[in-house]
């Protein structure tokens, strides 16, 4: 089975290689990820996290309360440099949403039954039952890669300044956060992948030492100088250098481990 929608703002691509899973599994992820988009998009006045910011709802849902903890977790975590409610933005809680999200629609579908599939939601990525290859963007070459990984059961998640430029705030100080290019995770899960790539990103270069930290996740991250960090647990499949390697940018790189 295979399928691919826009929902959330960018294209989320399923594939299912049980033969047995039933094509209301797909329906079913996609109804849900609209449901989110509906319910958690603060770019929609009449979302639930709309009307929270406006102080409309006398108290939230429990899958909100659920996302706002996590958010609340990362900012203590970071100490203030992941921050949903940013002076001036109101409450975004989007960067925990998304993973958490697709997190939970591949719940869904190993509920009907799918033990082999891949989830990729705008580059985000969330599998079972691999191997399965997961390329990891050059930050400034689009088109090349920096590396392969090699994912059997779990998730990669990816944050970088290339497709919506420094769009990632650093909440300690209110300004764009610059220290690293791209910095990718891989964890259990694509709601820790996703919220701890974010975060980590947000405190700029000491940021890739804290995700390396925490228990379950491996690191790729490329600095401001081109240099390529990343830690010894790190499933790659194929390595980086070579044509579109990292190690191949202007102004050189060296890699190491966190």
């Amino acid at each position: 089975m295979r399928r691919v929608e826009h929902v959330m703002g960018f294209p989320v691509s399923l594939r299912v290689d049980d033969p047995d899973v039933p094509e209301e599994a797909a329906d079913a992820v996609f109804a849900w990820l609209r449901e989110v988009d509906a319910r958690f998009s603060p770019f929609r006045p009449d979302s639930e996290v709309s009307r929270l910011e406006r102080g409309e709802v006398p108290w939230v849902s429990a899958e909100l309360a659920e996302v706002l903890g996590l958010c609340e977790e990362y900012r203590v975590a970071t100490g203030g440099a992941f921050d949903v409610r940013l002076p001036g933005r109101g409450l975004d809680p989007c960067a925990v949403v998304k993973g958490w999200s697709v997190q939970r629609a591949a719940g869904l579908l190993r509920a009907a039954g799918a033990r082999r599939f891949c989830l990729n939601a705008g580059g985000d990525v969330v599998a079972a039952g691999g191997p399965w290859k997961v390329g990891v963007r050059h930050p400034e070459q689009a088109g090349r890669l920096c590396t392969v990984l090699r994912l059997t059961d779990g998730a990669v998640a990816t944050s970088a300044r290339y497709e919506r430029g420094d769009h990632i705030v650093d909440g300690r100080t209110g300004r764009p956060a610059t220290g690293l290019l791209s910095l990718t995770v891989v964890a259990p899960t694509l709601t820790e992948a996703d919220a701890v790539a974010t975060a980590a990103f947000a405190m700029g270069a000491e940021g890739v030492a804290w995700a390396a930290a925490r228990e379950g996740c491996e690191v790729f991250a490329v600095d401001a100088e081109r240099r390529v960090l990343r830690t010894a647990g790190l499933p790659v499949a194929a390595r980086g250098g070579g044509p579109g390697g990292v190690s191949h940018g202007h102004h050189g790189s060296a890699t190491s481990d966190v």
